[in-house]
C-alpha cells in the first residue's frame, strides 16, 4: 500500500485526549503519515502547557484558527477553513472524533469534497436534541464512512438508523488509552492532600450543562444540595466559568464557598483533576467522559441528566441518573452500602487506538482495491 495521509481532528480539549492514542498508534505505522488538524473552536488551548506535553503531541501541523461563536458560526467557520486545507492537499481518511461542532462540519467539508471520514466514538446517543452534541452526533454517523464504536449500544443505534452493518467496527473505549498513557502521573500526584482531604473519603463535583446551571431555581437547588451533602462527605467542586458566572449573577457564590466541606476550586488540568477522581470515594457530574472514567474506576458516580449517551455506563458500570431531588438520598445509599467493584465493559482496555490503526489500514487496502 502506498503511504497514506490521514487528518486528525481536534476541537476541544477531550478531543486532543482521544487523539493523542490514535496519532501515536498511527505514527508508529510505515504506511500512513498522522496530520494533527486544530480547528482552534476553543482558541485558548495553550499547546505548550503540560497538558500537551504529558500526552506527548506535537504542535497542530494545520491550524484552522476559528475561534468561539454561536454553534452556526463555528460549524460554518470550520467548514469553510477546512474545506480550503482539503482542496490545497487531500487526506486519504479524515477521522474525526466525539461529539463537538468540529466534528460534524469538518464531516461534512470532507464528505462533499468525496474525502472518507471515519468517525471515532460512534453509535453514542442520548436521544434528546435538544442537545447540540446529539445533533452533531446523529449527522456525523450518517455521512460517515467508517464508524467506530465503544459498545455495544453503539452498534445496535446505527443499526436501528439504516447504517450498513460492513461500516460499523467496535474498538471500544478511546478514553480508557488515554487514561491508561497517563495514568503513572495521574498516580504521582497527590492533588487530594492539598485540600486536607483522605483517600476515598471525599467525592468530586463537575457541573457544566446548561439545564443545571442557567436556570436559577435549578441551580439554587443544586447549592443547597451539594451544601448538605459535604456536611456527610468533602466535596472537591472545580467550578466551571459558565456555572462560576451564573453563581455570581444569582448571588449564590458566597454560599458555594462557605459550606462547611464544600471546596469551590478553579478547574484543574486533566492530571490533577484525575487523581482526585482516582482517589474518591464518588464522583456527581453532568459530563460524559466521567461517566466512562468512573465504570472503568469502579467509583459510583450520581449524573444529573435525565438522559445519557453512554448506557453501558449504567448496565454494565457504575453510573446512576438522577436528578437533583433524588442526588442526596443516593449519596446517602452510596456512603451506607457495600462499595460494588464491577468489570468494566469489553474492549475498555487501553488497545482501542491499536485497534483504530488495523481497521483504518484495512479500509484504505479495501479502498485501494
Amino acid at each position: 500500500m502506498s503511504h497514506k495521509t490521514i487528518h486528525l481532528i481536534a476541537a476541544a480539549r477531550p478531543n486532543f485526549m482521544k487523539i493523542a492514542p490514535v496519532y501515536h498508534a498511527l505514527r508508529d505505522e510505515s504506511w500512513c503519515d498522522p496530520v494533527i488538524v486544530h480547528t482552534g473552536q476553543h482558541y485558548d488551548l495553550n499547546m505548550s502547557d503540560a497538558f500537551f506535553q504529558d500526552l506527548r503531541l506535537p504542535d497542530p501541523h494545520i491550524h484552522l484558527g476559528i475561534g468561539s461563536g454561536t454553534h452556526a458560526e463555528q460549524t460554518g467557520r470550520v467548514m469553510m477553513a477546512y474545506e480550503k486545507v482539503l482542496m490545497e492537499g487531500s487526506p486519504d481518511l479524515v477521522v474525526v472524533v466525539g461529539d463537538v461542532n468540529s466534528t460534524m462540519a469538518a464531516t461534512i467539508a470532507a464528505t462533499k469534497l468525496g474525502r472518507p471520514v471515519a468517525h471515532l466514538e460512534a453509535g453514542l446517543r442520548s436521544f434528546d436534541r435538544t442537545m447540540p452534541e446529539e445533533i452533531n452526533r446523529v449527522v456525523t454517523d450518517a455521512l460517515a464512512d467508517l464508524l467506530w464504536t465503544p459498545s455495544p449500544d453503539g452498534d445496535e443505534n446505527l443499526l436501528k438508523e439504516g447504517v450498513p452493518a460492513e461500516k460499523i467496527e467496535r474498538v471500544g473505549n478511546i478514553m480508557i488509552d488515554s487514561l491508561e498513557m497517563l495514568r503513572s502521573r495521574i498516580e504521582g500526584e497527590e492533588a487530594y492532600r492539598e485540600y486536607g482531604l483522605e483517600k476515598g473519603r471525599y467525592g468530586v463535583v463537575t457541573l457544566h450543562r446548561p439545564a443545571n446551571v442557567d436556570p436559577p431555581e435549578s441551580l439554587k437547588a443544586l447549592v443547597g444540595a451539594l451544601g448538605r451533602i459535604a456536611g456527610r462527605m468533602p466535596l472537591v467542586f472545580p467550578v466551571h466559568p459558565r456555572t462560576r458566572k451564573n453563581l455570581e449573577r444569582n448571588g449564590l457564590l458566597a454560599e458555594v464557598e462557605n459550606a462547611r466541606g464544600l471546596h469551590a476550586v478553579t478547574p484543574l488540568s486533566y492530571i490533577p483533576f484525575m487523581n482526585l477522581v482516582f482517589n474518591c470515594g464518588l464522583v456527581i457530574t453532568d459530563s460524559g467522559g466521567l461517566q466512562e472514567e468512573t465504570t472503568y474506576l469502579g467509583i459510583p458516580c450520581l449524573t444529573l441528566r435525565p438522559n445519557t449517551e453512554r448506557p453501558v455506563t449504567i448496565s454494565q458500570g457504575t453510573n446512576r441518573l438522577c436528578t437533583v431531588r433524588e442526588v442526596e438520598g443516593l449519596v446517602d445509599e452510596i456512603l451506607d452500602g457495600p462499595g460494588a467493584k464491577r468489570t468494566p465493559p469489553e474492549l475498555w482496555d487501553g488497545k482501542t487506538a491499536l485497534r483504530v490503526a488495523a481497521s483504518a489500514k484495512r479500509f484504505l487496502e479495501k479502498a485501494r482495491g
